[in-house]
């Protein structure tokens, strides 16, 4: 894929003609009633719904629109095109009083259009090539890079991967886990590995520790055990990646959200069984920051109720159920690092495979929409350190479609990245 010079012009990549229309949508949107992700949605316009603009908000980066059918809201406006004949100079700025407070125990609503104060949460993504520019634009100054570990690796294997990141003006973080349905581990090799890698010149920011060690497609089945991987991993990779260079950051091995084993036992161990064993065999002192995953959102990460799946209360349904019960295992003591966030949307690729179709209805705008809100929410919860939205740049779709939670789509939009620069005030 080729990068635009420009970022600005990349996040909106698609462009349809409005012809005789004020604008006219490039993808799926929600209109709401005022101009800004946290207020509430009165109607949606299909890619192609032409559009008549009646204002604009202050700096001109949500428009007051009126549908064919008479309602009216706003729209974000990196999902226009705007006729050339309308000038946006000429139409009325708008005021509208601010957002309710949302219920539910959540922070209020408005904190999802608030730009980031600066501070020490930080936002970046996984990708798989170069789209440093769109994730510049997005806000995000962290790439995330996985390196699966094989014994005889020395280290130089992701010397490249950590410069390049360097060079393009970001922070790296590198995630390490061994092969796909391991038979055993050799935790002595792997945690050499970590060592040098942490020793080389130009070292990483930051080293997840393993990844989704509570199922057997990432660790021995029959061997799955907190107290293992603490104690014969976590433990002593910190103490080799601290002993190497204390200025990298340690991240646990975030496991994959579940709630299909009932518990925890050495073939499989739900996550939130898992990490409080993680804690009560002291994990908090060999890690910085505590890894998560939260990928299976098919709602506003600002509600706390009304999943319309099956398990609607699940804690892995929602945002807050996560954080909640990933921070509170840990008494506080730790601090959250999102090393997988993301909205799986089959908008653009047709249908989902069967394992995948509960997020059948998800649209792109909502994509964009949500990611923006988790990710304000997030940082302003102060339980938060680092969210790595997955994914940036994925093109593979099939069993595992990991294109679908791609931020840039396969028509090269990306209107996440507009979404995302408007909360970490690009």
């Amino acid at each position: 894929m080729e990068e635009s010079s420009t970022p600005e012009a990349t996040a909106q990549a698609i462009v349809i003609n409005p012809g005789d229309a004020d604008a006219v949508a490039n993808i799926g949107a929600n209109v709401r009633n005022g101009p800004g992700l946290a207020y509430g949605i009165v109607g949606g316009v299909q890619q192609g719904e032409k559009l008549s603009l009646t204002g604009r908000n202050g700096d001109t980066s949500w428009y007051q629109v009126e549908l064919t059918d008479g309602t009216e809201g706003w729209v974000f406006g990196q999902l226009l095109s705007i006729n050339s004949s309308v000038s946006s100079g000429a139409l009325a700025v708008v005021e509208v009083e601010p957002p309710a407070a949302a219920s539910g125990g959540a922070p209020a609503a408005v904190a999802a259009i608030a730009p980031v104060a600066s501070g020490s949460f930080e936002l970046g993504g996984q990708a798989f090539g170069a789209p440093y520019g769109q994730m510049q634009f997005a806000g995000m100054n962290w790439i995330k890079r996985q390196h699966k570990w094989g014994p005889g690796n020395t280290g130089q294997e992701v010397a490249g991967t950590i410069s390049d990141a360097h060079n393009a003006g970001f922070k790296i973080l590198l995630s390490i886990p061994g092969p796909s349905h391991p038979s055993s581990i050799n935790y002595a090799e792997y945690v050499g590995f970590l060592g040098r890698v942490a020793a080389l010149p130009d070292p990483p920011d930051a080293i997840e520790v393993w990844n989704e060690q509570n199922i057997d497609r990432e660790w021995p089945n029959g061997q799955i055990s907190p107290q293992t991987y603490v104690q014969s991993m976590l433990a002593p990779a910190y103490q080799a990646i601290k002993g190497a260079n204390s200025s990298v950051m340690v991240v646990s091995g975030a496991p994959a959200p579940s709630g299909f084993f009932g518990g925890c036992s050495p073939s499989g161990c739900d996550d939130a069984a898992y990490v409080a064993g993680m804690a009560a065999a002291g994990a908090a002192g060999y890690m910085d920051c505590i890894g998560i995953h939260y990928n299976e959102g098919i709602i506003s990460p600002t509600q706390t109720s009304g999943d319309p799946r099956g398990n609607s209360g699940h804690y892995t349904r929602y945002f807050w159920g996560m954080v909640n019960a990933y921070y509170n295992a840990f008494g506080g003591s730790r601090q959250l690092c999102f090393t997988e966030l993301g909205y799986l949307s089959s908008e653009g690729y047709g249908g989902l495979p069967g394992g995948f179709s509960w997020a059948g209805n998800v649209t792109v705008g909502q994509q964009a929409q949500w990611l923006a809100e988790a990710t304000s929410l997030a940082a302003s919860s102060g339980k938060v350190r680092l969210l790595i939205v997955w994914n940036i740049d994925s093109t593979t779709w099939g069993n595992d479609p990991q294109a679908g939670y791609a931020i840039i789509r396969k028509d090269g939009s990306c209107p996440a990245c507009g979404a995302l620069s408007q909360i970490m005030g690009g």
